[in-house]
């Protein structure tokens, strides 16, 4: 929509994890110098974790570009999986057929298709991408796969990527041999204050123009502030700044246009806020002997649990189905403390409504705003 308003050769901050925009921070690069190491060694274990949208499916991306041209790939993304699942579907990524073969014939096939390999001089490299979410079993699986080997080399690398859960997993008694097999262990950390800015220019310049846009200096640590250096949020707010841009008719940006923006677009709540969760995990843990207003606590609790809806119904079928459960219970929870609460629910409606009309009318003292950036919000979130 605005690629042609700032003379791009393709949008600047695109979700989709594309190495040709990859920006190395200081832990980016250690990452993947960790990682390039552990596969030119050949190590049979490696550890990659990271917070959601820190760019750790890029990473791996660039490593696959790189320096595994010559490597056979299987490349696991769906881990919610049983057991045999997971062997079913190395098999399958590597070109073998899986039907109907029990775990142990998977796994000779698999044994016995590494060593042609090795005969061959041919390294195959397994990736496990959201491995936070395999059970301590199939981890345990996976370690047995490290078990294949000559007595020189590992017959299989693997490469576990997943978010800072999968460290906890790991860290079960259980899993200690798993742990001690881990022979490279990194973690990409979120963007420094400083380097938020330079990978903002760094994408600008990837697509074409690193002057579209004059930021004021304090437009940064704005940036920062608000996504707190997490690469997937800030392409996220760049896009909507670019637009915000695109609508207003102008190529420069303060930071004062920034916290509209985030403010228009609920960015906080959006993307960091967690009270809502906090309040319905708490519904049925309230203290009986501490004092409180019964009516604020239910409409407090109510209007939490309208935004969690909305944000649930909002996402993809993938991401709701790991709430399904939890939500089955805390709607039983809420049931229970609502019948608790039933003598003043017949007055709720009215006041509600009433807490409602202050949030959603301007004060009489603002005075109507008339410029290019209410006109974009009137566009694009319905809001005057």
């Amino acid at each position: 929509m605005y690629r042609k308003y700032f003379n791009f050769s393709r949008k600047p901050f695109e979700l989709l994890p594309n190495p040709d925009f990859l920006y190395l921070s200081q832990s980016h690069k250690k990452a993947l110098t960790y990682l390039h190491y552990g596969i030119r060694e050949r190590l049979g274990f490696i550890l990659l974790t990271g917070q959601v949208g820190t760019g750790k499916t890029t990473i791996v991306r660039e490593l696959i570009d790189k320096y595994m041209q010559g490597a056979l790939l299987a490349h696991i993304f769906h881990t919610r999986m049983e057991n045999r699942q997971l062997l079913a579907m190395i098999n399958e990524e590597l070109g073998m057929t899986s039907d109907k073969k029990n775990k142990p014939a998977l796994l000779r096939e698999l044994h016995d298709f590494l060593i042609d390999q090795y005969s061959r001089r041919k390294p195959v490299v397994l990736i496990i991408d959201e491995a936070q979410n395999l059970s301590p079993s199939i981890l345990e699986d996976i370690r047995m796969l490290s078990n294949l080997e000559t007595k020189d080399d590992k017959l299989l690398h693997i490469i576990l990527v997943g978010q800072p859960e999968l460290r906890q997993t790991l860290a079960a008694p259980e899993l200690l041999q798993l742990r001690q097999r881990i022979q490279i262990n990194c973690k990409i950390e979120p963007l420094a204050n400083d380097e938020t800015k330079n990978y903002i220019l760094h994408r600008l310049e990837s697509a074409g123009n690193r002057e579209a846009l004059d930021f004021s200096e304090d437009c940064f640590p704005a940036i920062h502030s608000y996504t707190k250096g997490i690469p997937r949020l800030i392409n996220i707010l760049c896009d909507f700044i670019l637009l915000d841009a695109y609508a207003n008719e102008v190529k420069s940006v303060s930071h004062e246009a920034i916290h509209e923006i985030a403010n228009d677009i609920s960015f906080n709540a959006q993307y960091w806020e967690t009270s809502q969760l906090t309040a319905i995990h708490n519904i049925g843990n309230i203290d009986s002997n501490t004092p409180q207003d019964p009516t604020n606590k239910l409409h407090g609790i109510l209007i939490n649990f309208n935004k969690r809806l909305r944000h649930i119904e909002s996402g993809t079928p993938e991401k709701r189905q790991g709430v399904d459960d939890e939500l089955r219970a805390t709607i039983q929870t809420m049931n229970n403390r609502l019948e608790q609460l039933g003598q003043v629910v017949s007055s709720l409606d009215m006041q509600v409504k009433a807490l409602a009309i202050p949030m959603l009318q301007p004060s009489a003292a603002a005075k109507p705003d008339t410029s290019g950036r209410s006109w974009f919000r009137r566009q694009f979130f319905g809001k005057s």
